[in-house]
């Protein structure tokens, strides 16, 4: 087997596969950049979702003539100096990859100038170089990248719509809203300016991405606990959202998704959050750079921590105690209301003797001695308190793919195998026994009994009729007085708009209103009364999982609780005339499920009752 030494330009591609991977992390890349340089002003403009072209401009520090060469070959970078710099980073960027990767596959022009010096420009078409060359341009640094995968057409064609690309560049652009708010952005897509924020403060930045009313439903926190500092906004008891688009975590500037701060959070709102509903927040966590590895993810897009465990303690213990309202409380929010004291006479000294000394605060490795919290599960119950016992994180070993794969098999296997039990049985066959505690009715047929659950085989039945009946309807739509306006984040607007036809299909008359909502004018006659708040906030939690909308589904769950409230309820008795026409109505389906998923019908075998008696073994 020969050994072959790739080229630059065939290993730069490969890296353009992890590091560049589609046009959100071009941007990402350059802002970061950009950043590192001291910018205090930077203007983002794409067009076509950035696939056309990306532009960053900042008024950083610029780069010398003499390095521009430089900035654009693999491993270059102005933020390390040896393999010990790795356990101190503390910039955005560091390997050295990106200008280079981005080169590779488009079509690159960075243009540069130093406070002390000229402007110069040096352009890159797939790898190949151009010449620097004198240019004009104002203090800091200009990158245009246009014809983003132009050499590489199967990277292309995996590319999504222009309306998601830009939408996913919107939503790095809110990060870096948030996560830098002493810098002043503009974000320009297709000509239309989407944000522009003003380097005033978090509160202002806030403010321009989710609108000025979520401050009123924040808390807003600032603590520091075991030497870990933990600020930002957090929604309050009430305020949640049908989606994880609405979380950012920063850890030491760098936005990140971490499961181990999401599941402290998310556990600490656990009493708090009805069913599929997530917190907001928006929190930046400061931790020394020697115990958080930021070199673990190709994207940088997650860090490591040298102990979980820590991390998730201190993180779950304040956010639970501001929403608690425990008397911790006061100590982690940023503004607490000081009551107002009339001017007291200064006190006497005491005696040295009776002075007692303040604890110093605890530092992390104090806290790592006192404290260990035993990691729950998301949604699980609160943490466990274990006092002085270190724990050993068990890591296991990720499962290949093959594995994964024959264990679904076999577990679709399984629920088949289960389904195929229940039969399908002449009414005539099945004779009535009775009724169990007014709930259930019991049924015989050879060596085998049934129970069958009166309110879900009932449910099951007027389901199946309105649904039939729902999808023989003639859409009329029924015009709203006042029109309903669904404001959505950038991701959730993209998802919207990508489905407005199946919103039409069903009879709701929508488009778009403004840059990021849709206007409901008009809703099906059958559904007029449908709570438009709560039927959107299921729609939108469609969006994290990224599959298509199933409106149909919500539409179900809607017949579905017309089904429940009509049918009849456990405890209700039931004439021998209504249990024959119930039971006949099913056509003695035996595997039917109620409309939620539950059970028609158990059934039981005469072996099996004649072993729970000891009559065989």
């Amino acid at each position: 087997m020969k050994i072959n030494i790739l080229s630059a330009e065939v290993y730069n591609k490969i890296a353009a596969g992890e590091v560049v991977d589609r046009p959100y992390s071009v941007v990402k890349e350059l802002v970061e950049n950009a950043i590192d340089a001291g910018a205090k002003e930077i203007t983002v403009e794409i067009e076509k979702g950035g696939k056309s072209l990306v532009r960053i401009s900042d008024n950083g520090c610029g780069i010398e003539k003499t390095d521009l060469k430089s900035a654009f070959l693999p491993h270059a970078t102005s933020k390390l100096k040896c393999a010990e710099d790795l356990f101190t980073v503390q910039t955005l960027g560091f390997r050295g990859e990106a200008i280079a990767s981005i080169a590779a596959v488009s079509r690159m022009k960075i243009t540069s100038k130093t406070e002390a010096g000229e402007a110069y420009s040096l352009s890159v078409t797939g790898g190949a170089f151009g010449e620097v060359v004198s240019a004009a341009g104002a203090n800091g640094t200009c990158t245009e990248v246009e014809d983003l995968f132009f050499n590489t057409p199967a990277r292309l064609k995996f590319l999504k719509s222009d309306t998601q690309e830009e939408s996913d560049v919107s939503n790095m652009m809110v990060r870096f809203i948030l996560s830098h708010p002493e810098i002043s952005f503009t974000y320009i897509a297709d000509g239309k300016v989407k944000y522009r924020s003003f380097g005033d403060g978090l509160k202002s930045a806030l403010s321009i991405v989710y609108g000025a009313q979520t401050l009123s439903n924040c808390y807003e926190i600032a603590a520091d606990k075991h030497g870990i500092k933990l600020h930002g906004f957090i929604g309050n008891q009430n305020f949640s959202k049908p989606n994880r688009s609405y979380q950012s975590l920063f850890v030491n500037g760098r936005y990140v998704v971490n499961q181990t701060v999401s599941a402290a959070v998310t556990n600490a709102y656990g009493a708090y959050l009805m069913k599929r509903q997530y917190p907001f927040y928006v929190l930046f966590l400061e931790i020394s750079p020697e115990i958080v590895d930021v070199n673990v993810h190709p994207n940088k897009a997650d860090v490591r921590f040298a102990d979980n465990q820590i991390i998730y303690g201190s993180v779950y213990s304040v956010v639970s105690a501001v929403l608690d309202g425990n008397s911790r409380a006061l100590e982690y929010l940023a503004e607490t209301p000081k009551p107002v004291q009339e001017p007291q006479p200064a006190p006497k000294e005491k005696p040295q003797s009776m002075e007692k000394p303040q604890p110093a605060p605890m530092s992390y490795e104090q806290a790592k001695k006192e404290l260990q919290f035993d990691i729950s599960p998301v949604g699980g119950s609160q943490p466990r308190f274990i006092e002085r016992k270190p724990m050993k994180l068990e890591v296991r070993a990720p499962q290949p793919a093959e594995d994964i794969f024959a264990e679904n098999q076999r577990f679709l296997l399984k629920q088949e195998k289960k389904q195929q039990v229940q039969e399908k049985i002449d009414p005539a066959r099945l004779e009535y026994k009775g009724e169990l505690f007014r709930t259930y009715l019991i049924y015989e047929t050879g060596d085998s009994a049934y129970f069958v659950d009166q309110h879900a085989a009932h449910e099951r039945l007027i389901y199946n009729r309105l649904k039939e009946k729902w999808e023989k309807r003639e859409i009329i739509a029924q015009p709203m007085l006042v029109p309903y306006v669904v404001n959505a984040n950038p991701q959730e607007f993209a998802f919207l708009e990508k489905n407005l036809g199946v919103l039409r299909e069903i009879g709701f008359e929508v488009e778009e209103f403004g840059e990021s909502s849709i206007k409901v004018s008009a809703v099906p006659v059958d559904l007029q009364n449908i709570n438009l708040e709560a039927f959107f906030r299921e729609v939108l939690s469609s969006v994290e999982s990224l599959r298509a909308v199933k409106l149909t589904d919500i539409i179900k769950d809607r017949l579905a609780t017309s089904a429940c409230k009509a049918a009849v309820k456990g405890g209700e008795s039931l004439t021998e005339q209504e249990v024959r026409a119930l039971i006949e109505e099913t056509e003695g389906d035996m595997g039917m499920r109620c409309p939620h998923g539950r059970p028609v019908a158990v059934k039981m075998k005469k072996s099996e009752i004649e072993k729970l008696f000891k009559r065989i073994v």
